[in-house]
């Protein structure tokens, strides 16, 4: 029975600045059932937190989803993901800034590619004074996971003044914004 479960679950890859905000936001979606701080999209094998902070390896920080598309769609996904960061900024989130921080989408099917492209057409034509989606869309070739320290970074670093000037505003404006899909909202 515990395989079954598994089968139905689907993984993608995002990467929308710190890994400790946007951690944070996914892990509070219905659906999702694990999200991990990592690194993606690089050159070098196994990289650390600091070789990445340099921005020399090409990694971004990611976070990797696991969800069930039975509970939260992938679309659902996309629209949180956008409205949580900048995605018309390149290499840059904030104060963050290189290409770590990139927007990024690393897709695992095909049906993932096709529904981000279709999804950022849609921003792009939703205005025409607003800039550009600049996220990049890309097959996820490897993740790799963060040191143990970055995992559930906010829940276990709560006065952290990181924290809490800029994770909880973003995780406000999640949670009002998105309340239905939020692992709290009774149905």
């Amino acid at each position: 029975m515990g395989s079954e479960k598994k089968d139905m679950s689907e993984v993608v890859v995002f990467g929308g600045g710190c890994f400790w905000c946007t951690e944070a936001i996914f892990i509070m979606l219905r659906g999702v059932s694990l999200v991990l701080p990592g690194y993606a999209g690089g050159k070098v094998e196994n990289p650390t937190y600091e070789q990445v902070s340099s921005g020399r390896t090409g990694h971004a920080e990611v976070i990797k989803i696991e969800f069930d598309p039975h509970q939260i769609t992938f679309r659902d996904l996309l629209t949180v993901f956008f409205a949580s960061h900048d995605p018309t900024t390149l290499n840059r989130q904030g104060n963050d800034v290189g290409t770590q921080y990139r927007s990024v989408i690393f897709y695992t099917t095909p049906r993932q590619r096709e529904e981000a492209e279709k999804f950022i057409k849609e921003l792009n034509a939703s205005t025409k004074q607003g800039k550009p989606i600049v996220t990049e869309l890309t097959p996820l070739q490897k993740f790799f996971e963060a040191e143990n320290y970055h995992k559930d970074y906010f829940s276990t670093h709560p006065g952290n003044p990181y924290c809490e000037l800029v994770i909880n505003p973003k995780l406000e404006k999640v949670q009002q914004r998105f309340a239905g899909l939020l692992k709290t909202h009774s149905v």
